[in-house]
């Protein structure tokens, strides 16, 4: 990790929904914030660890996961721009109950959580935009838990390749992911999650050249997914 700089924001493109609470209530002048890059594969947020920062994703892809018992971690979902990380934690707990890790290089902003807290009970707006964050984290996540109590191991990668595939908005995309990291996005091993690839694979469901890979059969992959 490495800390860039302090500014106020004011210069920031990206105007997010803190900074135009900020300016809403008049505390502008107090908003201080940190940006730091993390390279692929750093820690964003540890499991266990103190919750002290509202940490916001500037640029980049992270994954963010429950650690499992050894170490048989599960992926909740995926975190591009411009989303915040470790959001379910910011008032439920004093410590996170997740991690989040870089998948790429991830640039971030953090700002100080009483701030953020301070803004969301003082400014509707914001305790608007934020809780309808927490309702799609909330969402993802049944939708996660469903998927693994309710779909066998095929299901649940289908599910998972059109998870990315609209993630990255196209039939044909570069993974990002491992094959391991893919098996946690199932809760399954990465043994099974590359027997499912080549099963796929093998009957032109899907097409593989390196990391790339393309769904050729999305109607199939979607029925596969639905029938678990």
């Amino acid at each position: 990790m490495k800390f860039t700089k302090k500014n106020n924001c004011r210069n920031c493109p990206v105007k997010c929904d803190i900074y135009k609470a900020a300016k809403e209530s008049g505390v502008l002048p107090k908003l201080e914030t940190l940006h730091a890059t993390y390279k692929k594969h750093e820690i964003i947020s540890k499991s266990g660890t103190d919750v002290t920062q509202s940490i916001f994703l500037i640029k980049g892809y992270a994954k963010l996961f429950i650690e499992g018992i050894n170490n048989r971690n599960v992926i909740l979902y995926i975190l591009r721009p411009h989303n915040y990380i470790g959001l379910l934690s910011f008032f439920e707990s004093v410590k996170y109950s997740y991690s989040a890790v870089a998948l790429e290089e991830c640039h971030v902003c953090m700002v100080d959580l009483n701030l953020v807290k301070k803004l969301y009970f003082e400014n509707h707006a914001f305790l608007i935009k934020l809780n309808g964050a927490f309702g799609k984290s909330v969402s993802a996540i049944f939708r996660k838990i469903i998927s693994i109590n309710q779909k066998q191991v095929r299901g649940r990668i289908a599910e998972s390749l059109l998870y990315l595939s609209r993630l990255y908005n196209s039939p044909k995309f570069n993974m990002g992911i491992t094959r391991k990291e893919l098996g946690e996005m199932a809760a399954i091993s990465e043994e099974n999650a590359v027997r499912i690839l080549s099963e796929f694979k093998k009957e032109d469901i899907i097409r593989i050249k390196g990391k790339e890979l393309e769904i050729f059969d999305i109607k199939l992959l979607n029925r596969i997914s639905e029938i678990g």
